[in-house]
């Protein structure tokens, strides 16, 4: 159920936040960044998987704005775990991930995504050779 969340204890702080209102994922990046005093900001890599898999499981819904909400409280199992292999599918989670933060940023500042269309179209292109 946590993924590879699991070990920094990302998901109880994601839904700590969500219990406060709903973010999107951005949002949430930043309020943990503010919480943790600037220890810790997780990587949209982290985060983003998350919430999709918290949508998944029920935990949360995505609105049609882009932020989730908290549906139910989870309980924790918070006993030992081992370090689980990463896999084609969690590299996929993780791409997507990233993008939804893209998508996130889009427009802030303005011109966002002018300044990096060069650099899309060359990770569009690259996963589209990795599909032949």
């Amino acid at each position: 159920m946590w993924g590879g969340h699991r070990k920094r204890g990302l998901r109880q702080f994601v839904v700590a936040i969500l219990r406060r209102g709903a973010r999107n994922g951005a949002e949430i990046m930043n309020d943990m960044e503010v919480m943790t005093h600037g220890w810790w900001r997780p990587s949209p890599g982290s985060v983003y998987p998350l919430l999709e898999e918290m949508v998944a499981d029920g935990t949360a819904r995505r609105l049609p704005d882009g932020r989730y909400e908290l549906l139910t409280l989870p309980t924790f199992d918070w006993g030992p775990r081992g370090v689980e292999p990463r896999t084609s599918s969690d590299a996929l989670r993780e791409i997507s991930g990233l993008t939804s933060f893209l998508e996130d940023l889009k427009g802030t500042p303005p011109g966002f995504t002018d300044s990096v269309k060069k650099e899309i179209d060359q990770v569009a292109d690259r996963i589209r050779r990795l599909r032949d």
